[in-house]
């Protein structure tokens, strides 16, 4: 089936690139992940879509962009709400919405979150590097949006108007609390540190990024003889370095790193934090590895009950 082009792109908004679940299974080769950093938000776009869950979508940071759809199309925008419209008329977010040939869609102001995603009916065509079409401007994978651009896909018939109830849509706050399951590195920390870690309000600082969350709060030290090897780095692992000042790793992090890491966000939790505006604060609690899985296997179980009921539509 040959692509058609979808959208052209008038503005193209501070930061808007392609993301899917990203490049699993290369980081032993020095490849980043990459991928969506709300990855809860793009799913239920694609699933809302009618695409796969892992389907490409664009994610849009802060200030959207202006596209003109190019032929007529079903589309999906979930996670931060930044006043999307179509021809200046607001529309629903976490819902199908239709779009004709030259409708044109912007973005007004920010309202709440950070981070939104735009999955169109039928998926994007993008070209697939290592297995995804995840953009990592650092690692050279991919662009983020320019003017003049033509966005390609496959547009497919779909259900206006499928969306999520209200109650089950989440709610992005400036203030937030984060699951942490503790380790690898919990005995270079004295107990001092672990308390004081859990008990202070870690504030985002602005130079934050895909790569990682810089956080500004009472110092966390590490012990003076603390020594580890350079190893794998999760999405979500909290690395402590030598200034105590929190590090949380995100989507684009490296593939290793040798600061000691205090914890690691769970999974279920890591949109919270992409979705959190600079200046934003953080209260991290601890929870064990199992209470993390139950929390997971919720989700998923959602996922799979909302994917199931779009699918009988």
């Amino acid at each position: 089936m040959q692509s058609q082009q979808l959208f052209h792109v008038i503005k193209p908004g501070i930061l808007t690139t392609f993301q899917d679940m990203g490049r699993s299974g290369y980081q032993q080769y020095g490849i980043p992940v990459s991928g969506a950093m709300d990855r809860f938000a793009l799913q239920l776009a694609n699933i809302l879509a009618g695409n796969p869950r892992s389907a490409a979508c664009l994610e849009v940071t802060l200030l959207g962009p202006v596209l003109e759809a190019c032929t007529p199309l079903t589309i999906a925008i979930t996670g931060a709400d930044l006043e999307a419209k179509i021809n200046e008329n607001e529309i629903p977010l976490w819902t199908t919405v239709h779009m004709d040939k030259g409708d044109k869609l912007t973005f007004g102001k920010h309202q709440f979150g950070v981070r939104a995603y735009i999955a169109v009916a039928g998926g994007l065509d993008v070209p697939a590097l290592f297995g995804s079409m995840a953009t990592d401007l650092k690692s050279g994978f991919g662009s983020s949006l320019e003017r003049s651009d033509q966005i390609y896909g496959f547009p497919m018939d779909a259900p206006h108007g499928t969306g999520l109830q209200k109650k089950f849509i989440p709610t992005y706050k400036n203030a937030i609390e984060v699951a942490v399951v503790e380790g690898p590195h919990t005995n270079l920390f004295t107990k001092e540190a672990r308390e004081r870690f859990f008990s202070s309000i870690h504030i985002v600082d602005a130079n934050s990024n895909r790569m990682g969350y810089r956080l500004k709060s009472e110092k966390v030290e590490v012990k003076e003889e603390a020594e580890i090897f350079s190893d794998a780095v999760p999405f979500g692992g909290i690395q402590i370095p030598s200034n105590g000042q929190p590090i949380i790793l995100m989507a684009d992090r490296q593939t290793t790193g040798g600061y000691p890491r205090i914890g690691t966000v769970i999974s279920t939790d890591l949109p919270k934090i992409a979705q959190l505006v600079p200046k934003g604060e953080i209260k991290f609690l601890p929870i064990s590895v199992e209470e993390a899985q139950e929390r997971l296997v919720k989700m998923e179980k959602f996922l799979h009950e909302v994917e199931v009921f779009r699918n009988d539509l």
